[in-house]
């Protein structure tokens, strides 16, 4: 028998992160030794209070019990008040937040709410994939492309953003994949013209707490008029180390909000009550003022070393990247084919992550991870300086 996949799903590209992993498994089949500054998935572990409140909460029986789908009303007044002292935010929990089963889910269904067949949604590139693939793309709208150029340190070119005729814009700042950050007056220019538009900001929000160098990433629901047209995607894997867990949270605009509980009412459960319990916890460890736990602090303080020994290492090469303030990533210039270059690293036991995977603005350059030891990635530095020199 032969079965014919949804026209939807014919028009997906191939996810650059299945193969990713595919490509590590094989490698690692074949006894290679591999170091893998590809994939964002934190080395470092989650801070003990979340081991010790998930060993607690997890062995509660009372605790496996369904959920709702918007989450359990503890949590979002959890959230609620993080909010309140990370960002000077004031959200109201019953109607402007929601629980994720990771934001990754939650920006795929987002678009299920909101978006008809042939609507026209802006989005970023070079981009995660889930917003032209799993959030546009399957929910029948059409991926209009919004350049991130190296000269406009990857941000939207507001001179001559275009909204007319666009239903949603998704932005993703601190940026994955290129690192880049945003102010809150350019913020406020995006938000302007969506309001004027009447277009849907969608603001992926994962990588606030990742910062370097004193620099503090804003809400972009601290921008005055966002709480009109904006839902902000945040989570607890990046902050906490806590990516297998797959809890997150949106938050924003509850017309919005409204739309993807009914979306996800018709699919899911809510995450489960005990991860909730852990989650809230988690972000109880904020202090009033907002300041992170020092967990956080450390964590920061371990990335910014790799990273620096990662710049030290590729600049000595002859690779070009900036210095990034945020997120664990560093964007190079590899020049050419992404692929290739990638594919030449991987001969050397280097994955990274070709920047054609994030678009077609990502060619010519490719993503590196620091989510491994400094000590890996000055060996890894060591295997392209060889490769290099053939």
């Amino acid at each position: 028998m032969r079965f014919q996949l949804a026209e939807r799903v014919k028009r997906l590209p191939p996810y650059l992160f299945a193969e990713l992993e595919r490509i590590i498994n094989e490698k690692r089949q074949q006894g290679v030794n591999l170091i893998s500054l590809s994939i964002g998935d934190p080395d470092l572990p989650p801070p003990p209070f979340v081991l010790e409140a998930l060993r607690e909460e997890s062995s509660n029986p009372k605790n496996h019990n369904y959920s709702f789908s918007q989450g359990e009303p503890f949590f979002r007044e959890a959230v609620a008040e993080w909010y309140k002292a990370r960002f000077k935010v004031d959200l109201d929990p019953r109607r402007e937040v929601i629980a994720l089963i990771g934001s990754k889910e939650g920006i795929a269904n987002f678009s299920r709410a909101f978006i008809n067949p042939g609507d026209r949604v802006l989005v970023p590139d070079p981009a995660y994939p889930v917003y032209a693939n799993g959030s546009t793309l399957l929910s029948d709208g059409i991926p209009v492309l919004m350049p991130l150029l190296e000269e406009n340190n990857f941000k939207p070119d507001l001179d001559s953003l275009d909204l007319n005729g666009i239903k949603m814009v998704f932005l993703n700042y601190p940026n994955n994949p290129t690192g880049s950050i945003i102010s809150k007056d350019e913020l406020k220019a995006i938000i302007d013209l969506a309001r004027e538009k009447n277009v849907i900001v969608c603001y992926d929000n994962a990588y606030s707490e990742i910062t370097f160098d004193g620099y503090k990433a804003p809400s972009i629901l601290e921008v005055d008029g966002a709480m009109d047209v904006a839902i902000e995607f945040h989570s607890c894997s990046k902050t906490f180390n806590m990516t297998g867990d797959r809890i997150g949270f949106a938050v924003g605009n509850s017309e919005l909000i409204d739309g993807l509980v009914k979306v996800k009412s018709q699919i899911d459960s809510g995450p489960p009550v005990y991860i909730q319990k852990v989650a809230a916890k988690a972000l109880q460890s904020y202090s009033i003022n907002g300041e992170p736990p020092e967990y956080i602090r450390w964590v920061n303080r371990v990335y910014a070393e790799r990273r620096d020994a990662l710049l030290r290492g590729l600049r000595s090469i002859g690779l070009e990247a900036k210095k990034p303030l945020a997120t664990f990533y560093v964007w190079a210039r590899c020049g050419g084919s992404s692929i290739e270059f990638a594919s030449k690293l991987l001969d050397a036991g280097v994955i990274v992550a070709p920047g054609i995977g994030f678009g077609k603005y990502g060619e010519g350059y490719v993503r590196f991870s620091i989510t491994q030891p400094k000590e890996l990635i000055e060996e890894a530095c060591e295997r392209i300086r060889r490769v290099m020199a053939h």
